[in-house]
């Protein structure tokens, strides 16, 4: 083999290597770029406590708030007055689709899966029955214009055989729900003071009143979604500001 030749396989040689060598160096520097930003941990732990201390309405604390009218169209919103929460809902004698326009607020931000919520009851009014008046805590829940999905835990205000505490599913539009779980009786019933709470872990939702295990469902459909509050009547007018909620806290992981 001539020098000509021997000098022309190595130059083929040098560039064969240094192709091979600036593989591995786009290899590399892909690896650096792509591997952090894959195994970047992202941190869903949450938590909000409110006393509902300022007058608005609709309730906002600052944007930690989303309400019914305002952000879904379809529900109604709620207000705060010093010291407690209350639903706006029309309330009185409706149609089955159009009463079913809750007085809903969510906590806005990003929120974990499994949740708590927790709030004491507030209520002047003692008539227990000629009103279906209830307060709510919502789990894994989202609010958007006429949407509305997640979970509600509602107790009556009342302390009667016609009290309960029901835990439902909301599947969207107005009026489109599900019960998962109906609970009825004296015992289920909440009073002014009363302290209510709601987890959900997994499918696993749990009911506690007054500290005491009460309840407990399964469902599977909903794995994400913010916690909130919520306000039902029916069967009067006018007395939306004689139940509600005076303290709030909700939790995530």
């Amino acid at each position: 083999m001539d020098s000509y030749t021997d000098r022309r396989h190595n130059i083929v040689r040098i560039v064969l290597l240094l192709a091979v060598l600036l593989s591995l160096a786009y290899m590399v520097s892909r690896t650096a770029t792509v591997l952090p930003a894959a195994s970047a941990p992202s941190s869903t732990a949450n938590s909000y406590s409110t006393n509902f201390s300022h007058a608005e309405n609709p309730i906002s604390e600052g944007g930690k708030w989303i309400s019914g009218k305002k952000a879904g169209l379809d529900w109604a919103d709620v207000r705060v007055l010093p010291g407690f929460a209350y639903g706006l809902e029309i309330g009185g004698s409706r149609p089955e689709r159009e009463k079913y326009d809750d007085s809903t607020a969510l906590l806005t931000g990003k929120w974990g899966p499994d949740q708590t919520a927790e709030a004491t009851v507030h209520r002047t009014n003692k008539d227990d029955d000629k009103a279906w008046e209830e307060v709510e805590l919502r789990l894994r829940s989202k609010l958007g214009p006429h949407n509305c999905t997640g979970y509600e835990v509602m107790f009556r205000c009342s302390k009667s055989p016609q009290a309960y505490c029901n835990i439902a599913r909301w599947d969207g539009i107005l009026g489109a729900f599900m019960m998962l779980q109906e609970n009825h009786g004296a015992q289920y019933g909440v009073a002014d003071g009363d302290v209510i709470k709601a987890s959900i872990k997994g499918e696993v939702i749990t009911i506690w009143l007054n500290g005491k295990q009460i309840a407990q469902t399964h469902d599977y459909l909903f794995t994400d979604g913010n916690p909130g509050i919520g306000f039902y009547i029916e069967g009067a007018k006018g007395v939306n500001d004689q139940y509600g909620l005076s303290k709030f806290s909700a939790t995530s992981e």
